[in-house]
């Protein structure tokens, strides 16, 4: 991963996304309501809004996550290159805040494990992945940490294992639920600096869902937020401030315009409802 690999064309188009599930006592509950959203290119696009309103309902949509019983979306379609998509797609990989390592399993091997499935054993000759294992490894900084189990890791480490086990099939399509949520403050900075760089070698499309604020500000091409359950779009601007973007920039007065500009919008949607978070 040297040298920057050419973004690959890619679109996403959600229209008129509408989901609901049934409710304990009697009818059904609306989760997302109306969405319809459109990504044209590789960029990294931050689904924001407070804790419980949906965001994550849409990205696993997306990630052709469908509960069981439920018909999913209620209404409305996911088209990825303008063919709607019923379940998961071969050119999306999903990383969830639970990193989900195998603890039988060693990093290399963790990294390796999609490699056992059908799909991507029949793609890729064993020689291939193997050096790509070996080299996703020391992009993420655990090429000395390969025959450890993630017994042995922090939490760090193993969301460095999660990501380096999605990248590693070189996605076009991105998505990350709250990935780096359950890390302290200090590793959360080290894992979202490295998914700069990562992206700056190997760019695709991202869809990034977040409750932080500052997340959302840093990473973000495009950010996107949403109201409280049943999530609608309450705002969507870009972000032409180049990465990594400094403290100094976060107090710039651009980063405070930004931030107030969500902070409004999410307290006019939220009336009390749900949670974000401004990193300080």
């Amino acid at each position: 991963m040297s040298a920057t690999s050419s973004p690959a064309a890619v679109s996403i188009a959600i229209k008129d996304i509408v989901q609901e599930y049934p409710a304990p006592s009697g009818g059904v509950t609306r989760v997302v309501d109306g969405i319809s959203l459109n990504f044209e290119r590789p960029g990294i696009n931050m689904l924001l809004g407070p804790s419980g309103c949906g965001k994550s309902t849409i990205l696993h949509m997306l990630g052709g996550v469908r509960p069981m019983g439920t018909k999913t979306p209620t209404s409305g379609s996911i088209l990825i290159d303008g063919v709607e998509c019923h379940g998961a797609h071969d050119d999306s990989v999903m990383v969830f805040q639970r990193y989900a390592n195998r603890p039988d399993l060693t990093v290399f091997e963790n990294v390796a494990f999609p490699f056992r499935l059908k799909l991507w054993r029949e793609k890729i000759a064993e020689k291939e992945w193997r050096q790509r294992v070996a080299e996703m490894l020391k992009a993420v900084g655990l090429a000395d940490k390969q025959q450890l189990r993630p017994a042995q890791l922090s939490g760090g480490q193993n969301q460095r294992v999660a990501l380096a086990r999605a990248l590693v099939l070189r996605p076009r399509i991105l998505l990350m639920d709250e990935p780096f949520g359950a890390l302290d403050a200090q590793t959360r900075e080290e894992m979202q600096r490295l998914l700069i760089d990562l992206y700056k070698a190997a760019p695709c499309l991202v869809v990034f869902v977040t409750h932080d604020v500052t997340e959302a500000l840093m990473l973000g091409d495009r950010v996107i937020v949403l109201s409280t359950q049943p999530a609608r779009i309450a705002d969507d601007f870009t972000i032409d401030a180049p990465r990594p973007r400094s403290t100094e920039w976060q107090r710039s007065a651009e980063a405070i315009r930004f931030e107030e500009r969500i902070l409004s919008q999410l307290h006019k949607s939220s009336a009390g409802k749900g949670a974000v978070r401004v990193t300080i």
